[in-house]
């Protein structure tokens, strides 16, 4: 945490030494045999995710695309409900250690599903123009609500700038361990 000179807010920084702390943590703590590949660690100021590979699914060639999905599910949901009691554990642990919410992440395949993760409000003020994007994107039935147009809204952009908005935040995590090995203001 720190504050921003200019307005006087307070603005969470993730660095990459916190990042690389939290991914150490789980990757000593989380079973061996929940790891067939590497785990990945997502952190932000509320939430931490542990991205797990299980092993894909071994189908006939013959199978078709359906059955492939539906074989990759079922993988997906026997290892959230096998592993639940355990996962809330070191959730426990992990939540207490570094005091944010911990959401689980397992790929099957080409599957991904995200599970008890946190969805958090954000406040913003926007000027008429915005609004009347996201009250297009209601009228068109795109989103129920603004809320969830501007989630919409971010997602795209999210998935459209993948690669510069991690640019950016890798840049960002630098100037963070900078100021943090400066001397205290």
């Amino acid at each position: 945490m720190a504050l921003d000179g200019r307005s006087g807010n307070v603005y969470y920084m993730i660095t990459n030494e916190m990042q690389d702390r939290v991914r150490g943590w789980f990757t000593g703590r989380v079973p061996d045999a929940w790891q067939h590949a590497p785990l990945t660690v997502t952190v932000d100021r509320e939430e931490v995710i542990v991205g797990l590979t299980v092993a894909d699914v071994d189908l006939p060639a013959d199978a078709g695309a359906a059955e492939l999905e539906e074989a990759r599910a079922g993988r997906a949901k026997a290892f959230r409900e096998d592993t639940r009691e355990q996962r809330m554990q070191v959730a426990r642990e992990a939540e207490h250690r570094f005091d944010r919410k911990v959401s689980w992440q397992v790929s099957v395949g080409e599957r991904t599903e995200l599970f008890t993760h946190v969805s958090a409000p954000v406040m913003t003020r926007l000027r008429q123009p915005q609004r009347r994007v996201l009250d297009t994107l209601v009228d068109a039935g795109v989103a129920r609500s603004r809320s969830e147009a501007l989630g919409w809204c971010v997602r795209l952009v999210g998935q459209h700038e993948d690669d510069w908005l991690s640019e950016l935040r890798e840049a960002m995590s630098s100037v963070a361990d900078v100021r943090a090995k400066g001397p205290a203001a």
